[in-house]
């Protein structure tokens, strides 16, 4: 039995797969990745490769085998249509007959266009009689804290999400998660809403941000469609700088607020606060 990660060396990914080698013998772990070079710092530590791509559905063929825990990391190609993506894994884990797959889908209150394919793919998943986990990831605080040139350099938040709170965690909180699920038991055919312990707003970010720069940053609340004009101008396609604002307007509704507590259960701690990805974001941004 292998427990198997796709998109190994995405942010996600790579975080998953270490949290995997604190846990089981490398040699148990198979990373599925589109560049074998991209993987050799995986390679090294002992974990097993397989290059393999969501587009090309042979390269699946006889990729898993019967028992394996599989973890699906959602592709991130919003042109490519990402449910008949994730269709080539689920259908190739049900041939080999795996014994779980987990897949990193949204929050179930999320009704914004980008949990669209999330729900496809749980419909695809859920139809397919393969035992299941769904991982309801929240948002990630990097989403934010990766991102804080144009803060730092206006002085200013600017989102579309009014006085509206996240309940965000970092990719590690979400990686400890999942690697709990894949090496633990009993987590066969469970929903899990995940998202961090304490929901923020975007003043309070920007509060927060005032507070470590020791400068006044302001957050400056915009419609939904200016922030789409805003993420296109920085160079986001226009279908996706329109699907990032939307989700600000769910955000704005109160439908990126996760209550269950499933986080923090699953990953044996609290989840990481925001002060701390802050910290961080400051960090790598000074160079």
């Amino acid at each position: 039995m292998s427990i198997v990660v796709t998109g190994a060396t995405g942010k996600l990914g790579r975080l998953v797969v270490g949290e995997l080698l604190r846990k089981v013998p490398a040699e148990q772990i198979n990373a599925v990745v589109r560049d074998r070079a991209k993987a050799a710092d995986l390679a090294e530590r002992g974990v097993r490769l397989a290059v393999a791509d969501y587009n090309a559905p042979d390269t699946f063929d006889g990729l898993f085998a019967a028992g394996d825990k599989v973890l699906l990391i959602s592709g991130n190609e919003f042109d490519k249509g990402r449910p008949q993506q994730h269709r080539v894994v689920i259908d190739a884990a049900k041939a080999a007959g795996v014994a779980l797959l987990a897949y990193t889908s949204a929050p179930g209150s999320l009704t914004a266009a980008l949990a669209d394919d999330h729900r496809a793919t749980e419909e695809i998943l859920l139809g397919s009689g393969v035992p299941y986990v769904l991982l309801r990831n929240g948002w990630y605080h990097e989403n934010y804290t990766e991102n804080l040139a144009p803060v730092l350099a206006h002085d200013a938040v600017v989102a579309a999400a009014g006085e509206g709170r996240v309940s965000s965690a970092s990719r590690a909180d979400y990686a400890a998660a999942a690697a709990a699920v894949l090496t633990g038991e009993g987590h066969e055919n469970k929903t899990y809403e995940l998202g961090g312990d304490e929901a923020w707003s975007f003043a309070e970010y920007a509060a927060e941000l005032s507070r470590q720069t020791g400068r006044k940053i302001t957050y400056n609340p915009v419609s939904e469609e200016e922030m789409t004009g805003i993420l296109a101008g920085v160079g986001l396609p226009g279908p996706l700088a329109a699907i990032l604002a939307g989700v600000d307007t769910s955000i704005s509704r109160g439908e990126l607020v996760v209550t269950s507590g499933d986080l923090s259960r699953l990953a044996g701690r609290p989840t990481t606060p925001l002060a701390d990805a802050i910290a961080a974001g400051l960090k790598e941004q000074q160079g």
